[in-house]
């Protein structure tokens, strides 16, 4: 085993098997590991939402404690518009990580197309909230010190684990050509 550090911190290894005794368990194993596989998106999915979820909480906190010019920067009209659209991809991720959750118990060919299209959605969601909430804390938000931070990275963790943005949007292209790219 080779272990390394990951972006946010954490650890992960890479694991080599060699004349290592095995056992068949299935004779036709890849739906199951889809299966595995989409639960795991679906779980990371919800963690990314929690995440979006305290990185706006914490960066609402911050624009109503920072002061420019004498006044809170929450009162800022330009920042208040930023942080309206950093709830509402926020709320976006959300409804889609439900909906991943949701179709878990589909058939296969319906929860792998909702799966990709919710990884899709929430790579979008994670990108947007971690950049705006970092600019919005100015200098601060990218000192490992500070929170939000380890925050995004955690984000940009989360949005290439089991395929990155693009990735899901060739799955969400594949799975599509039958409806001509409408949502049945």
């Amino acid at each position: 085993m080779r272990g390394y550090p990951t972006q946010d911190g954490a650890r992960a290894a890479e694991l080599t098997l060699s004349n290592t005794p095995a056992a068949l368990i299935a004779l036709d194993a890849l739906p199951v590991l889809e299966q595995a596989v989409d639960a795991g998106i679906a779980a990371i999915c919800a963690e990314a939402v929690g995440v979006m979820d305290r990185l706006t909480a914490i960066t609402a906190e911050y624009m109503n404690t920072r002061k420019q010019f004498g006044v809170a920067i929450s009162s800022f009209q330009a920042l208040r518009h930023r942080i309206a659209d950093v709830k509402m991809q926020l709320e976006l991720g959300r409804s889609m990580s439900y909906y991943a959750s949701l179709k878990l118990g589909e058939a296969p060919a319906v929860r792998r197309r909702a799966i990709a299209q919710a990884k899709y959605q929430l790579g979008q969601s994670m990108r947007f909230v971690g950049q705006q909430c970092i600019q919005l804390h100015g200098g601060i938000g990218v000192t490992d010190e500070y929170i939000a931070s380890h925050y995004f990275k955690r984000l940009t963790v989360l949005e290439m684990s089991f395929g990155d943005s693009l990735h899901h949007l060739g799955e969400v292209s594949a799975r599509m050509q039958d409806t001509a790219g409408v949502f049945a």
